[in-house]
């Protein structure tokens, strides 16, 4: 089912000399189709998980002051305030600032740390008040993930030949359903990219599996990734 090239694209649309290893284009649509709406000159934004700093320079051509955070400076190359942080921390907002960030990024992260409910809390508690967060992440809940959990009993991009760091998939129902709610955010918006169809899987299946999700139900058969928009909760 999977072209298994789904770890490790490069986005060649990234701002010159940075890189990233999420899927090839994810960068640029989330910020152009959905960052670009909230974010204005002198807005706040943490990217969280910045790793080389691409998202960061996308941030700042948006005219945001930007903080990026990650655990492993040595792989910062971007020209932005720096934060070392391991997201795996139960606290990390209060090292941050808490309620100190109009807009909170993190691309391709939470499928990484230990705790999805305890990262999403402590992302509403780094938001200001109208604050947003943008958040990705693989998408489990799509066609080709269904048939591949059911032809082999497997999770598609968590299998052993994807990231190995990849260690906590995140499903659309429990999320909204369970997560949220403890994690204190809510739902605004939710993309999916690519939003009409797979880039990850075999051409000779991307349309096929692209046609048949149109009888399949739920929000997410379709795209590889999710990209979600949160509030914080009233």
């Amino acid at each position: 089912m999977d072209s298994r090239a789904n770890f490790s694209i490069m986005d060649h649309n990234q701002p010159p000399m940075i890189g990233t290893a999420t899927p090839r284009g994810l960068h640029e649509f989330t910020a152009s189709h959905v960052i670009a709406r909230y974010a204005k000159a002198g807005t706040r934004a943490v990217d969280l998980g910045a790793g080389p700093g691409a998202m960061a320079e996308r941030l700042s051509a948006l005219g945001c002051e930007v903080t990026a955070v990650d655990r492993d400076p040595a792989l910062y190359q971007g020209n932005h305030r720096f934060v070392t942080q391991d997201l795996n921390h139960m606290a990390f907002a209060s090292e941050l600032g808490m309620a100190s960030f109009d807009l909170v990024v993190a691309v391709e992260v939470i499928e990484h740390v230990e705790s999805p409910i305890n990262f999403l809390r402590n992302v509403a508690q780094l938001l200001a008040p109208d604050g947003v967060a943008v958040i990705t992440t693989p998408n489990v809940d799509s066609l080709p993930a269904r048939l591949s959990f059911l032809l082999e009993g497997k999770i598609r991009m968590m299998d052993e030949v994807s990231d190995p760091t990849h260690i906590s998939p995140i499903f659309s129902d429990l999320l909204q359903r369970q997560f949220l709610p403890r994690a204190g955010l809510k739902l605004a918006e939710h993309l999916l990219f690519p939003p009409k169809g797979y880039q990850l899987t075999r051409k000779t299946l991307a349309w096929p599996l692209a046609l048949a999700a149109a009888v399949f139900p739920g929000d997410s058969v379709l795209g590889d990734n999710h990209i979600f928009v949160f509030k914080a909760a009233t």
